[in-house]
């Protein structure tokens, strides 16, 4: 038996260090999104331009989302949206989810991925890795996610 429990994703935060510094010490997904250009996917268009994943506090969203800001991710995909105009990004802190989800963050981030591959055609176009290894787990929940919100 699974339940399915719907995703929803909290406001958009302007892609700045005032806005990363709060997520200190927070472990989670964060999806890093385009004010305007919309990308077209095989499938549809979205906004997404990257999920990324902290997990451990030590590591945290807020560390993640700032080697991205400056560039240290080398993630050269981010750092030339980020110059035609502001990003956005929002996160889920996966202490929310800890009671429904018994696997790691990095699995979650799997289902993620697969899921906008799913309904998009492929990965968000500044996520570089190929071939997630997909869930050999025998999932208990199954999330359905709020793609629209990157519309």
């Amino acid at each position: 038996m699974s339940n399915e429990i719907t995703i929803y994703f909290d406001s958009p935060k302007i892609f700045e260090l005032s806005n990363i510094k709060p997520l200190n010490g927070v472990a989670g997904l964060y999806f890093i999104f385009s004010q305007s250009i919309d990308i077209q996917y095989p499938f549809d268009k979205s906004k997404l331009l990257y999920i990324g994943m902290s997990e451990r506090k030590t590591n945290s969203i807020a560390s993640r989302l700032s080697g991205h800001f400056d560039g240290k991710s080398k993630n050269i995909g981010l750092t030339n949206y980020r110059k035609i105009e502001p990003l956005l990004f929002t996160y889920i802190n996966f202490e929310m989810l800890r009671s429904i989800w018994e696997f790691r963050i990095e699995d979650l981030e799997s289902y993620f991925l697969l899921d906008f591959v799913d309904k998009y055609g492929v990965y968000p176009i500044c996520n570089n890795k190929t071939g997630f290894e997909i869930l050999k787990n025998t999932l208990s929940t199954s999330f359905k996610i709020d793609w629209e919100y990157f519309n």
